[in-house]
């Protein structure tokens, strides 16, 4: 393999895996690792910025309700993520931005091996790195012709590794044509959320974001922007919404772990600005995430 082929040496890791802490990319998985060629893995995202780390308790509650889902075992409890996570925090810069990462996944398959795992053979590892809070400069979206799956046809009720792929490939193609993200829909054909993260518009005063229905996560930055900006006075909607009721917005935005809230600033060919609903989160969730 040429230097060439080579990805860039990943941000500084501290990864807890089989009783101790290691530095750097760790192989933790084998080639006859169910997770590995199966896909029997979930994981959650927490962050830690500026000194902080908002709402981390529900990631790692979530991640044990994603094992629970996909019929791995949660063997870690949630003071014992957060004792590890205040462990691994102290091998980093007290103001570097992190993201936190706990995952579960099936080491073995059932009897004889195959497609179906043994539920006891569940390991687990958290990987903490260095990750930049992204700039807020805005992205680009337009309709992608890929689907959210349902409960029938996927573990969607899970932060499963094996449901990325799919959005992977929606933003792959999105930005094949030119644009930063992508609108996802349900196979009913509405609206459930954007390649990597929950959706948000604004119209006429009012914001709106689509109703959980079983098709996306809920995600915790989602719940925890509702909250505020309905504390703070806004009306905010959870509904059934069209690609033409963004196309209509007044102003579009995303929320999600890894950036918190991003402004959309071209859907298509029309061009949006960031709006005061956009401004008015973000702020809303950094004095939350420091109080």
């Amino acid at each position: 393999m040429t230097s060439e082929n080579l990805t860039a040496a990943p941000s500084k890791t501290w990864t807890f895996f089989g009783g101790d802490w290691h530095e750097g990319n760790v192989a933790i998985m084998g080639v006859r690792t169910h997770g590995t060629w199966l896909g029997s893995a979930v994981f959650d995202g927490g962050r830690a910025f500026e000194g902080v780390t908002p709402d981390l308790d529900l990631h790692f509650a979530r991640v044990n309700q994603s094992a629970t889902h996909l019929r791995l075992k949660p063997v870690v409890s949630e003071v014992e993520w957060m004792a590890l996570a205040k462990e691994g925090l102290r091998r980093f810069d007290p103001d570097a931005a992190l993201y936190i990462r706990p995952m579960y996944w099936a080491e073995a398959g059932g009897p004889g091996g195959g497609v179906r795992f043994d539920p006891e053979s569940t390991r687990w590892c958290l990987c903490m790195y260095e990750a930049p809070m992204p700039e807020p400069k805005g992205m680009s979206i337009t309709l992608s012709p890929f689907r959210r799956p349902t409960d029938e046809t996927a573990p969607v009720k899970a932060k499963a590794g094996c449901l990325y792929p799919n959005n992977s490939r929606a933003m792959l193609e999105a930005h094949g044509r030119g644009f930063t993200n992508c609108v996802m829909r349900d196979m009913l054909g509405n609206v459930a959320e954007l390649g990597n993260s929950n959706v948000f518009m604004a119209r006429d005063g009012v914001v709106y974001t689509p109703v959980p229905n079983g098709t996306f996560l809920n995600g915790i930055t989602r719940q925890r922007m509702i909250g505020l900006l309905r504390e703070d006075g806004n009306t905010v909607i959870e509904k059934t919404l069209t690609f033409a009721d963004f196309q209509a917005a007044d102003e579009i935005f995303s929320t999600g772990n890894f950036s918190k809230a991003m402004p959309v600033t071209r859907i298509d060919d029309r061009e949006l600005q960031p709006g005061p609903f956009y401004a008015k989160a973000r702020k809303l969730y950094w004095d939350f995430a420091h109080r």
